[in-house]
């Protein structure tokens, strides 16, 4: 072997002494020889605390074949950019001129006069969505390096001469390599924005949503166009999510007392639920306004998280920290008569919003003639109603604006609240499903992060402890239990994307490494037993009960399609592990979506946010000691971004500061808080 590192003293050059690479260090000799063979040189930098610099060398300086080809046909050299800043600088600057973006690994092609020919980051070993394998980069340079040999170093002069001119960094076009970024079949850039216009044509301008009546609230579609606008910049995006959100908060939709959305509107315009309230509604819908607000710092965002987790842990938490399924639509009015001819013990029939509807004499009985006033307008309670038999649905559709109203309706909200519980309650679905559950928990997980609520994720926690306990039985998801016993049914793919994605997120929060694993371990049930020949997955796993077919549907419904939540799940452990499988396994099974993103993205809302995240790195940010500027990090608005204070994306990193990832490349480590608000996007004050 060549390997010629082994004598320096950089930990980063170390770390690649034993690669079957014939890596040289930056130096004189280096050139000599790429001189003395007639071929060009491969220049790879980067630094200790860089992850993707570490997945690079994993996955091909490691290689003994990717190895062979890179000493057949060129000098390698590798350079630690903490020892060689000035090295790094100079080549930092041709790798942003020439591709647009610049970081670590870093990996630039030369002549043996060390002028730049071509540049660029991390590549992977097999190519991907936008992106060259390293392999066929190299083929790509070798081949042309071989035919057009005097046009590669003409160029290489002249972007060398034009660096040195150039105070701006102007893009350079780099001359004679065919093009190694061909984009494989995939979702792409287009494709999303495409997606986004035709969202756009469908939106309703007025009231918010997609379509008429009845009206479900867009949870997926909405955190798709949050990160689209993330991502973009696209105002139209956020405009969108800020209208429909707005016009159901304030809408019968959702409970203007206790918290929590209704299942869907009966209308157009979010005023007559239908009034059963599901927990996958509900965990979806919070982390929805907890991104809006995180964009947008929207007070009427915050509120309804605030009271929609409050919500949950006040009404469909179970004694075992499970959450119930649902509220009943149907509940019995007061004083209901026992039907005629009814057996003695015959339940009085049940109506259907009873515990929510208002009339403005109701409202007198509680408040007074005074508040009950002034409760009717500011709740919209008519004398006609709003929805049967004279009765209201209660909105807000303007927040009372001066402080003494505010207190009078705060304590209106109050007395309405308790004596709405003096009615009959809708009954409670309490079985436990294993994916809503999940929702739950990333939702109050993310939230209780944000909002340094720490009960919100003591409740995650619990949550996630029984489907550990509980629900996992061999290794494998039930998917319902009931007073802490498991059901029979096996869970189906949903289960397993849904939870893992709530164990992933809370891993983020808590840094418990367990969820990382237990994530892992239900991702590769889905990849061992779900996955499908032709790419993506089934919905039931290979010895689940033999049905007509074996099912499989990528449309979203009331929640994540399976294919989508695994979709996501699996780009999350990747972000958070380096795992290249996972990466690819989550790329295939986007793949499967372009046709109906194409289409129709209200069907696939969040295969298109899995694919934004994508598309935008994902970023993926280790803070290191800095609890400050941890806070900081979780409020960034970049699509996707994981972020740990331990785990994986810490090895190698042990200096203070918050080091950020994406697109397979690593900058250095920021301090401040504004070098953290910038580096993330972060919108909310801090």
């Amino acid at each position: 072997m060549r390997n010629k590192l082994a004598e320096q003293t950089s930990p980063y050059l170390l770390q690649h002494a034993d690669n079957p690479v014939d890596w040289w260090p930056w130096c004189p000799e280096a050139f000599a020889e790429a001189k003395e063979r007639g071929v060009p040189v491969l220049l790879s930098v980067g630094y200790a605390a860089c992850h993707w610099c570490h997945v690079m060398a994993h996955e091909s300086f490691e290689d003994a074949d990717t190895a062979a080809y890179m000493n057949d046909n060129f000098v390698n050299i590798k350079v630690d950019r903490e020892e060689r800043p000035d090295v790094d600088a100079v080549y930092m600057d041709v790798t942003v001129a020439l591709t647009g973006h610049g970081g670590w690994p870093m990996t630039v092609f030369l002549t043996p006069t060390a002028e730049p020919f071509f540049a660029g980051t991390y590549f992977p070993p097999k190519p991907r969505p936008g992106m060259g394998s390293f392999r066929q980069v190299m083929a790509a340079v070798a081949d042309a390096w071989r035919v057009r040999r005097a046009e590669l170093e003409e160029s290489g002069a002249d972007i060398a001469r034009r660096i040195a001119e150039a105070a701006d960094g102007t893009i350079i076009a780099a001359a004679g390599i065919p093009d190694a970024f061909v984009e494989s079949p995939g979702v792409t850039a287009h494709l999303l924005d495409s997606a986004v216009a035709g969202l756009s044509a469908r939106f309703g301008a007025r009231h918010g949503g997609f379509g008429g009546a009845p009206k479900f609230p867009p949870a997926m579609v909405a955190e798709m166009l949050l990160r689209h606008h993330a991502r973009t910049g696209d105002p139209r995006s956020l405009e969108m999510v800020s209208v429909t959100c707005e016009r159901m908060a304030r809408g019968g939709i959702y409970d203007q007392l206790a918290g929590g959305f209704a299942r869907y509107s009966v209308d157009a315009t979010w005023t007559v639920p239908h009034f059963e309230k599901m927990l996958y509604d509900n965990a979806q819908l919070l982390r929805v306004y907890l991104h809006l607000w995180r964009a947008t710092e929207s007070p009427l965002a915050r509120r309804v998280v605030t009271e929609t987790a409050t919500f949950l842990l006040a009404d469909l938490l179970t004694d075992q920290g499970g959450f119930a399924s649902a509220l009943d639509a149907d509940a019995v009015p007061a004083g209901e008569a026992v039907p005629a001819g009814a057996t003695a013990g015959h339940p009085p029939l049940a109506q259907e919003g009873a515990s929510y509807a208002w009339t403005p004499a109701g409202l007198r009985a509680v408040l007074g003639e005074a508040d009950a006033a002034f409760a009717a307008e500011i709740l919209g309670v008519t004398e006609d109603g709003t929805f049967e038999h004279g009765t209201s649905v209660l909105r807000l559709p303007v927040d009372p604006v001066e402080p003494a109203d505010q207190e009078r309706f705060a304590r209106i909200r109050t007395a309405l609240a308790a004596a709405r519980a003096t009615r009959p309650q809708p009954a409670r679905d309490d079985k436990v499903v294993a994916a809503w559950n999940g929702l739950a928990i990333a939702a109050l997980a993310e939230a209780g992060a944000l909002f340094a609520e720490p009960r919100w994720v003591r409740a995650a926690c619990r949550a996630a402890e029984l489907l550990r306990d509980v629900h996992l039985v061999d290794g494998r998801l039930r998917r319902t239990s009931r007073d802490g016993r498991v059901g029979s049914n096996v869970g189906v793919l949903e289960d397993y994307g849904d939870v893992a994605e709530g164990l992933l997120t809370l891993h983020q929060v808590t840094g418990d490494p367990q969820w990382l694993d237990l994530a892992g371990r239900l991702l590769e049930v889905v990849r061992t037993h779900f996955a499908a020949p032709d790419g993506g997955f089934f919905d039931t796993a290979d010895d689940a009960e033999v049905l007509l077919r074996r099912p499989r549907d990528d449309s979203d419904s009331a929640t994540p399609s399976g294919q989508a939540a695994v979709a996501g799940a699996l780009l999350t452990h990747a972000a958070l592990t380096g795992s290249t499988p996972h990466r690819e396994a989550a790329e295939r099974t986007l793949a499967r979506f372009v046709p109906l993103l194409s289409r129709d993205a209200r069907f696939a809302g969040w295969a298109g946010a899995v694919a934004e995240a994508m598309l935008a790195g994902p970023a993926e940010v280790a803070v290191v000691d800095s609890p400050a500027l941890e806070r900081v990090a979780r409020l960034g608005t970049a699509p996707g971004a994981v972020v740990v204070t331990s785990g994986p994306l810490l090895t190698g990193r042990t200096a203070p500061g918050v080091y950020v990832c994406r697109d397979f490349v690593c900058g250095l480590p920021v301090h401040t808080v504004d070098e953290v608000r910038r580096e993330l996007g972060v919108k909310v004050a801090t």
